[in-house]
């Protein structure tokens, strides 16, 4: 049986940039870096409060990912925050251009949505009360 979500997995163009992008910018905590020699590849494991975790990987020419249109696959990856307005003004304080919060029809909560450093859409969803 399913439990839960483990990890995202994320590769990236430039790993330096989104390292300080995950860990600085959005406060994630580095569990582990390797250097992968035969394949050149960096593998950055980050954690969440929660336990759950993203993988950054870095590949040489990697493609970048379509976008919009939006493709079929991984459409973003959304983190839950206690206020969407505090962070958002948190990530724009820090250069990060933020979208308009907007309300879900269906919950009631807010939300809004982001970019990390090569485009991959980011949200951020407040959690109930």
């Amino acid at each position: 049986m399913l439990l839960r979500i483990h990890h995202a997995a994320i590769i990236c163009a430039d790993y330096a940039v989104s390292k300080r992008f995950y860990t600085e910018t959005l406060g994630l905590a580095v569990i582990a870096e390797h250097f992968r020699a035969q394949r050149n590849s960096y593998k950055l494991d980050l954690a969440l409060p929660d336990g759950s975790q993203v993988e950054l990987f870095s590949f040489d020419n990697a493609p970048p990912r379509p976008s919009y249109p939006e493709a079929r696959g991984l459409r973003h990856l959304a983190f839950e925050v206690g206020d969407v307005a505090q962070c958002k003004a948190a990530l724009e304080a820090r250069g990060v251009a933020v979208e308009d919060i907007r309300v879900d029809e269906y919950t009631g909560r807010r939300f809004v949505f982001f970019a990390d450093p090569d485009g991959l859409p980011l949200e951020l969803y407040e959690a109930s009360s």
